[in-house]
């Protein structure tokens, strides 16, 4: 069968690989001049540092099925993701732990004396929060949050954490030991060569055609058996039912001598800081020597027309009108919502390839039977 997939990303990359190999026609369209999506890497041309152009992107999952998968196209090297915070004056270590704990209360507590401790200072007249603030108001209390969370929350979201849902801050932020890892997966690394190469391998595939620079137009859909769209789901209906709200993100870069931070990730919670975070790109790959260092500034702020989407908002307003797009895409005869955008959700990498190649066998096993293909492969509310 002959298939369109709209955008180059993760998802794109895996859903067009294993069809491919089912023996389908596929012709890939990507409106960027490159693959990867926001995953793509790049070799700075100035100092040979790897940069994530969109971001720090940190490979972690529990999901055995896909690390093995992404380690068919590329060398993983062993890589820890440990974020620290400049808060009040002071750095500290996150996710919140022991050592945190310490630092920030100035004790000694031992696992069981902390324990106590924060449960003396959450706020346990919370029974059912339904608030990002009152969520972690009864998990940390007033100090942590208003340290941690308050400040970095607001510049994040643009809103007071207060409308937030508390489904946003989903578990317990904090550990009683000094396990400063930030992922708590199995699997954690970093591909070696950058995430660039990996969609590369994904779509070096006899019966895969790549077009960048290439918009798809929805009158096309007539010249495939099937389309799986990956762009903005609202996009795909001209913005009918109104925009969906985004978070974007703007990246400030500065070249340096030597080290300029000392990690990879430092996030700043006060919300005097107008930034939400500096990455400094080379330790993201110790493996690798650099004399010179590239730090990148992050700022977020409202989703505009022409900005590339980061972060969708998923509050009451955006949940209706997604929901809207949803019933119209269920009347689409040759025409699948996947991934990120496809889905109006926010996705790890490893929940992407996850569902990519989950839907990629229903889309198999539909043709095997032929029966329709479905317009989602997942709940998307």
């Amino acid at each position: 069968m002959k298939f369109a997939i709209v955008g180059a990303g993760f998802t794109g990359a895996v859903l067009a690989r294993e069809l491919a190999e089912a023996g389908n026609e596929i012709q890939v369209f990507e409106t960027r001049e490159h693959i990867a999506g926001n995953c793509y890497s790049e070799r700075d041309q100035q100092t040979g540092v790897l940069l994530h152009k969109y971001g720090p992107h940190i490979f972690h999952t529990d999901n055995k099925e896909v690390w093995e998968y992404v380690n068919r196209f590329a060398e993983f090297m062993p890589y820890i993701n440990r974020v620290k915070t400049t808060s009040q004056g002071q750095v500290f270590s996150l996710p919140i732990n022991l050592h945190t704990i310490n630092q920030y209360f100035k004790r000694t507590f031992n696992p069981a004396e902390a324990k106590v401790f924060i449960e003396s200072e959450a706020d346990n007249n919370i029974k059912d929060p339904q608030s990002f603030e009152k969520q972690a108001m009864k998990f940390v209390g007033k100090d942590l949050y208003e340290a941690f969370f308050k400040g970095y929350t607001i510049k994040q979201w643009g809103v007071s954490p207060a409308e937030l849902p508390a489904s946003i801050l989903k578990r317990l932020p904090v550990r009683f030991n000094y396990d400063d890892n930030y992922f708590n997966h199995e699997f954690q690394g970093m591909p070696k060569d950058g995430y660039t190469p990996i969609v590369a391998r994904l779509l070096n595939h006899k019966t895969i055609t790549v077009h960048l620079n290439t918009s798809f137009e929805a009158r096309q859909t007539e010249l495939f058996d099937h389309v799986f769209y990956t762009g903005p789901i609202d996009a795909w209906f001209n913005f009918e039912f109104g925009r969906l709200g985004y978070r974007t993100l703007d990246f400030v870069r500065e070249d340096h001598k030597g080290d300029y931070q000392g990690c990879a990730v430092m996030n700043y919670g006060d919300q005097s800081v107008p930034y939400t975070r500096i990455s400094e790109h080379k330790h993201f790959a110790p493996w690798e020597n650099h004399e010179q260092t590239v730090i990148f500034k992050e700022y977020s702020r409202s989703c505009g027309e022409t900005d590339i989407p980061y972060y969708p908002i998923r509050l009451v307003n955006e949940k209706a009108m997604l929901n809207t797009y949803i019933e119209k895409a269920q009347t689409q005869s040759k025409v699948s919502f996947l991934g990120r955008l496809g889905t109006y959700r926010y996705l790890d990498m490893d929940v992407t390839i996850a569902e990519a190649l989950a839907a990629s066998k229903t889309i198999v096993k539909c043709i095997r039977t032929d029966n329709k293909i479905p317009a989602f492969f997942v709940d998307v509310l």
